[in-house]
């Protein structure tokens, strides 16, 4: 494995998604509930009666501002008629694996039915039977290279971390990492999430590695700066949110941009928000898809992807500043609506995107030694 940064800018993030993702393992042994697709229209008819008999769909880690998942859950119910149970919003996607895990043979409503996870989950989810397989109707056109070729998942879309800033109380507001170390900035710089299970807080270290004096494959120097920051006593350690920001409770918080984007829109100038790329550099985030192997309503589950992954789903993320991961089959097509499209943020700077082997000797890095090099506990 290369310790060269491997680098990219914005524009071509969605041509590196496609080289540089890699599909992983061998599919789990346990049998899969069926159907394991629904291509065809009886088929896909089938699956709306069997999805409408169960009646519900149980979500978890889904703020309805992140990517938009608060009008795609409302337009899935709506045209459906399902009742969507959703759990603990606020849950990282280690808090995601283990409610499935606590859940197994539970049929209650604290059993998920579907995740929504960072990309390094992909290999856990197989080894330990977590997941079932299921390919979308759209199957074929989501990049052999961002899907487990087996079904038992697949990308959904991905994003830029970014500094998200309530600017009405930061009145320098920061451009890179080493901004973030002044006195300027005590009692204001905070995650979003415990970077001992959060793939988003996770990242955020990774990124800080990445660009002072680490490597894609070193990220020990992303706990020692996060380090001098609480050190500083710059850091907030609680797990950071919209209201968090809004109340200037934590007014720096790390987040994917199109979060970021998300609050500035909603919060409307009250307060003012400003989004900002750290200038020396970034990192992209994928997420995965997957359909929990003890699923209490597969075949809602099953719905549920479909949704997603049509063009009506896709573009629902999109305008939730997430890039789909049908982006490219979409805009070749032309079903994307040029209102959403020209809203997209651009970025010029480095941008690192790691393969999944080095986001998961990363992740275990980081969720090992945080407590005993960073020593703050994220809340």
């Amino acid at each position: 494995m290369t310790k060269k940064k491997t680098l990219f800018s914005i524009v071509t993030l969605i041509v590196a998604l496609s080289l540089l993702l890699t599909a992983c393992g061998a599919p789990a042994t346990t049998a899969p509930a069926s159907p394991t697709s629904a291509s065809g229209s009886s088929a896909m008819d089938a699956l709306i009666a069997a999805a409408k008999a169960e009646g519900n769909l149980t979500t978890i880690a889904l703020p309805h501002d992140w990517c938009n998942y608060g009008e795609a859950i409302s337009t899935f119910s709506s045209l459906y008629g399902i009742k969507v149970n959703e759990l603990n919003p606020d849950a990282g996607s280690g808090d995601e694996v283990q409610a499935i895990i606590a859940n197994k043979g539970n049929t209650g409503p604290q059993a998920p039915d579907v995740i929504d996870v960072g990309y390094g989950f992909g290999p856990q989810l197989i080894s330990d039977k977590l997941v079932q397989p299921y390919k979308v109707s759209t199957w074929d056109t989501i990049p052999d290279s961002s899907k487990d070729p087996n079904g038992y998942w697949y990308g959904d879309y991905y994003g830029v971390l970014a500094m998200e800033i309530n600017s009405d109380v930061i009145k320098t507001v920061p451009q890179d990492w080493a901004d973030l170390l002044k006195p300027d900035y005590k009692g204001q710089v905070a995650l979003s999430g415990d970077p001992r299970a959060s793939a988003q807080a996770q990242m955020t270290v990774y990124a800080a590695a990445i660009y002072n004096g680490g490597s894609l494959d070193n990220v020990q120097p992303g706990l020692d700066y996060f380090k001098q920051v609480n050190a500083a006593g710059n850091f907030v350690p609680v797990i950071a949110k919209q209201s968090t920001v809004a109340k200037g409770e934590t007014p720096i918080i790390f987040r994917w941009d199109y979060n970021a984007l998300a609050d500035k829109d909603s919060l409307a100038g009250n307060p003012n928000i400003d989004v900002v790329y750290p200038k020396s550099g970034t990192i992209a985030g994928i997420y995965i898809q997957a359909i929990s192997a003890y699923a209490p309503h597969p075949n809602a589950a099953k719905l549920w992807e479909e949704f997603l992954y049509s063009d009506q789903g896709q573009n629902i993320w999109l305008k939730g500043y997430c890039h789909p991961i049908r982006f490219t089959d979409m805009q070749s097509r032309g079903v994307i609506p040029s209102a959403i499209s020209s809203k997209l943020p651009s970025f010029s700077g480095p941008v690192a995107f790691p393969s999944i082997d080095q986001i998961n000797a990363a992740a275990k890095t980081i969720g090992d030694n945080w407590m005993s090099v960073v020593g703050a506990d994220v809340k």
